[in-house]
């Protein structure tokens, strides 16, 4: 009996340090960034979701984005800019972005791709990735507490174990299943 009862509390301690282990493996939660307005609420992040607000003033709800309200001006324009648009009107066909030449069209979704990770670089009023890195370090702080929990619940449970296996030594209790084989017939 004693030999299933080592193997059932090793099995219980094994799962209860790979506990952390696995927590680890788990998946990043899912970020949802949003614009809000004025005094909107921003939407309360769950344990699986992110949620992170990006708070404009209530003038601005129903305008066009600062970035599309203003036309370039083509003598503002950098140089570099102008050499690389040069360089791209005759480009055709393959991964080029143009209707002209077999295959034309198959560059234009990573243009688009560039296009939009450019402007997200490039927007000055709206840092979601700032506010993504501060919501995840505000959870993060509570993942050294948790695990100190952990860590005590399991060394107590431990403790626990320990004495109740020094307490049936010391009593020198026997199984009952452990008995000595009856003497051979003489």
């Amino acid at each position: 009996m004693r030999p299933i009862t080592a193997v059932l509390a090793s099995l219980v301690l094994a799962g209860l340090y790979a506990a952390p282990a696995l927590a680890q493996d788990a998946p990043e939660p899912k970020v949802n960034a949003l614009i809000v307005y004025g005094d909107d609420t921003c939407p309360v992040s769950t344990d699986d979701t992110i949620t992170v607000c990006a708070r404009k003033s209530e003038g601005e709800r129903f305008r066009i984005p600062e970035n599309l309200r203003e036309h370039a001006n083509p003598q503002n324009e950098a140089w570099n800019n102008k050499v690389i648009a040069y360089e791209t009107v005759t480009k055709t066909g393959t991964q080029s972005c143009s209707a002209v030449g077999a295959g034309g069209w198959t560059g234009c979704s990573g243009k688009l791709i560039n296009d939009a990770y450019a402007e997200k670089k490039l927007d000055p009023n709206v840092k979601f990735a700032e506010l993504v890195a501060a919501e995840r370090a505000k959870r993060l702080e509570t993942l050294d507490q948790d695990a100190a929990e952990t860590q005590a619940r399991v060394e107590v449970l431990e403790q626990q174990m320990e004495d109740r296996r020094k307490g049936e030594a010391a009593k020198g209790d026997k199984d009952p299943n452990d008995q000595a084989a009856p003497a051979p017939p003489k």
